[in-house]
């Protein structure tokens, strides 16, 4: 067995860089802990911490095609972040006029979630602790 010892980071590509940085850390919290702009590529690469802790690496290529819309495609379904009190980060999403479904519960834990989108149609879940 491969001994991991915690997921390191998630990578997303985005399709307008300074609206997903903008997202991702005036409107979601995440703090930059480095931005790269790499001229070969003419892209940025930018890593971004959620309470001090490096989670997202930010890529910025020009022209990157379009995500599958299929929420049942193979590969990454979403990414979810834990949150003390879903009905208060609900009305956060609210006030900052972030668009998200309706909260659910989740029928093995009873725990509540929701879903929202990054500017990308990423999906994204908040998931009460």
């Amino acid at each position: 067995m491969l001994r991991l010892n915690k997921v390191h980071h998630i990578a997303i590509i985005c399709s307008d860089y300074q609206r997903s940085l903008d997202f991702y850390t005036r409107l979601l919290g995440f703090t930059v802990k480095a931005e790269n702009y790499r001229p070969e590529t003419e892209s940025f690469k930018t890593d971004l911490a959620l309470n001090g802790e490096y989670v997202i690496e930010l890529f910025s290529f020009n022209n990157p095609p379009a995500r599958v819309t299929d929420p049942e495609a193979a590969g990454l379904r979403h990414l979810a972040f834990e949150v003390d009190d879903i009905d208060a980060a609900v009305m956060e999403l609210d006030d900052l006029g972030i668009a998200h479904e309706a909260i659910r519960t989740d029928a093995s834990t009873g725990k509540h979630f929701v879903f929202f989108f990054d500017p990308d149609h990423q999906p994204l879940e908040l998931y009460e602790k």
